[in-house]
């Protein structure tokens, strides 16, 4: 490569550089370089290593790492209309990195909303002041398929609705961050995040070492601990509830159960005794303290909920009210993952706890208000337009959700007609 084409990373020239032929996409904010090309402050060390390496040492690890993959058998499912097909789990072999500072403004901004969404949680689920309020409207509360009046008026065991929550985040044009989706019902990916690490880690351990990056175990030993803590304050144990083989993420279900050394059981494996889950074992019937659900809360109990779950254990719901088990994440918190619910948040934080909310959701309209129903349709082209009692996020394939731009003008039509009527 001719002399006037290196580039300088870390103040170096490199004759055989990686970004030779990169090219960032206009309109669209990239994570690895400036808008001069040139890599950011947190990458140069990483492409330096990159490339000190060489591609053909590069291939070599990669491959190393996509071999762990696949001798650990890590897969997941997907059910189309072909029916159900595993799939190996995508590594991607680089990194997202994010600087320190970046990462800590991250965290604030999640934990912010963490916080919010377990006071909405027992508001909503106790006293039901921000519906007598009028900050949040009833008819929305009444109508999700995810408020579960079962459980209403009953507190936690544990204290806490929620322990563990995922976030689908996004980087808008300006660079700030956007909270795009909520995940409280059951929360999948940390067990696909720890293998994703172990496998790139085996790639990349010299690198790593030298960059510091934040270890993962960290996370899960707290998490273990919290969870074995919370079990003693009921004298049982602690299980993980699956749906069982079929389920789309049961790799990671049996993963983080065998990692943290925690029994896996499903719906039939455990019994109600007394008000006291009980799991069937050979020397008779054992206590459980905690149950880490992997199931929508739905299907947990056949006889108060869904009676058409198989996958459940009757009585379960009996149990949780007694107090002598803690359901993690707690049955009915599924209820912060609706859509419509972003169009609250930011007044409910000021309400509740007297922020602005460090992390904006992306922008979400409720079509039951007057306001917000003229907003949409005067702005069909920039919408994208789907069922507000929703916990899809908005940006996934389904057929019920519509991007305004690409409607037909009868298509428009027909939508705004079923907009104003269930108005």
């Amino acid at each position: 490569m001719a002399k006037g084409n290196q580039k300088k990373i870390g103040g170096k020239p490199l004759s055989h550089s990686l970004l030779e032929h990169y090219q960032p996409i206009d309109g669209v904010v990239d994570e690895m370089v400036d808008a001069s090309g040139n890599p950011r402050p947190v990458w140069r060390a990483f492409i330096e290593a990159l490339e000190d390496l060489g591609p053909e040492k590069l291939a070599q690890r990669f491959a190393r790492a996509d071999q762990y993959l696949r001798d650990a058998g890590v897969y997941y499912r997907v059910y189309d209309k072909a029916g159900a097909n595993e799939r190996e789990w995508p590594l991607a072999h680089v990194p997202l990195l994010i600087e320190e500072k970046e990462w800590a403004a991250i965290s604030a901004g999640l934990v912010q909303r963490a916080d919010l969404f377990e006071e909405i949680l027992a508001d909503v689920y106790g006293p039901n002041r921000l519906i007598q309020k009028g900050i949040l409207p009833a008819s929305l509360i009444a109508a999700s398929p995810e408020y579960l009046r079962p459980v209403a008026g009953t507190r936690p065991a544990s204290g806490h609705f929620l322990h563990m929550l995922a976030f689908e985040l996004g980087r808008g044009p300006d660079g700030r961050w956007w909270v795009l989706g909520d995940r409280t019902q059951a929360p999948s990916g940390a067990g696909f995040a720890l293998e994703n690490r172990v496998a790139t880690t085996r790639a990349l351990s010299d690198i790593y070492g030298e960059m510091h990056v934040h270890r993962l175990a960290g996370f899960f030993r707290r998490f273990r601990d919290a969870l074995i803590g919370m079990a003693k304050d009921t004298g049982g144990r602690v299980a993980i509830l699956t749906p069982g083989p079929l389920n789309e993420t049961y790799y990671e279900h049996a993963y983080i159960a065998r990692y943290l050394g925690i029994m896996l059981l499903e719906g039939e494996d455990l019994t109600v005794s007394s008000g006291k889950l009980m799991v069937r074992t050979v020397s008779g019937l054992k206590p459980i303290g905690v149950l880490w659900r992997r199931l929508d809360a739905a299907f947990a109990d056949p006889l108060e909920l869904r009676p058409d779950s198989q996958i459940g254990t009757p009585g379960l719901v009996e149990a949780i009210r007694s107090g002598t088990v803690s359901a993690v994440n707690a049955l009915g918190s599924g209820l912060m993952e609706t859509r419509a619910l972003l169009s609250f948040l930011p007044r409910i934080s000021r309400e509740l706890r007297g922020e602005e909310l460090l992390l904006p959701s992306v922008a979400t309209w409720w079509c039951g208000q007057d306001n917000e129903r003229d907003h949409v349709l005067a702005n069909f082209d920039r919408m994208v337009v789907g069922p507000a009692l929703s916990t899809r996020l908005a940006f996934e394939d389904d057929d019920a959700t519509r991007l305004g731009s690409m409607l037909s003008d009868a298509e428009r039509a027909e939508l705004a007609a079923r907009i104003k009527g269930s108005g």
